[in-house]
């Protein structure tokens, strides 16, 4: 089991994601968005999603710096394996304490506004909650990190990724004695990448690249217009 759930899993995973939104992307561009509820309620919705995006972008890069930076790097610039989790327990600490206060405030609005959940299917709370199980696990992992911070289990985390990362055989062996919060937090990370083109996640590796050469104005025609504007077919003979 350790062996199919971080060997087999998160290759299964990153390649469902991939694939996946390349074909999203392919076939319904149209549903490449995130679906805004902005218009609906809006106070609300600010503060919770500036405190969301802003925590889970923080989490985000420090997970892919501080996972696949080799470990020699560290080593290099002096930066010790306990001051490096101490780093990272204090920086993921506050940035996950603000995602998990924004992601209820988004979650509540879209469970309690009638209209807000009206709009939304069920892939789009299921995702929020999803986050917000995976903030609470990662939460909770920096209590058992507290319990020893001289970093040795830390380097095991970093060690699995950079060998699933750089395809290296035994990856799954490294998280063999790590503890159970560490894998229920992989374990769900994986399942969210699994998830991901089918959720409006998708719209967090889209950049608005082509707004910055589209004209600065839009024509907007009434279809009624257009139609009364339409010049009539000449009746046939035969009419």
């Amino acid at each position: 089991m350790n062996h199919l759930l971080f060997g087999i899993y998160p290759y299964v995973a990153i390649t469902v994601m991939i694939l996946g939104s390349i074909i999203r992307y392919d076939r319904d561009p149209f549903t490449w968005k995130s679906k805004s509820s902005q218009l609906l309620r809006r106070r609300q919705f600010v503060i919770g999603s500036v405190l969301f995006h802003v925590g889970i972008l923080v989490i985000l890069f420090g997970h892919l710096i501080g996972l696949l930076t080799p470990i020699i790097i560290f080593d290099t610039v002096g930066i010790s394996h306990g001051a490096k989790q101490v780093m990272a327990v204090t920086v993921g600490g506050i940035a996950g304490v603000m995602a998990l206060v924004g992601g209820v405030l988004l979650l509540h609005r879209r469970l309690t506004d009638p209209r807000i959940r009206a709009h939304s299917t069920f892939a789009d709370t299921g995702i929020l909650a999803l986050l917000l199980a995976q903030l609470v696990l990662g939460l909770m992992t920096i209590f058992v990190s507290l319990g020893h911070l001289d970093g040795h289990e830390m380097v095991k985390l970093m060690t699995w990724a950079q060998s699933i990362a750089y395809l290296r055989a035994g990856a799954a062996d490294h998280l063999a004695e790590v503890g159970i919060l560490f894998k229920l937090h992989i374990v769900l990370g994986l399942t969210i990448f699994l998830l991901f083109p089918f959720t409006r996640l998708v719209h967090m590796i889209s950049a608005p690249v082509r707004y910055l050469w589209r004209p600065g104005y839009q024509i907007v025609r009434s279809r009624r217009r257009d139609a009364a504007a339409k010049p009539s077919r000449p009746a046939t003979p035969a009419e």
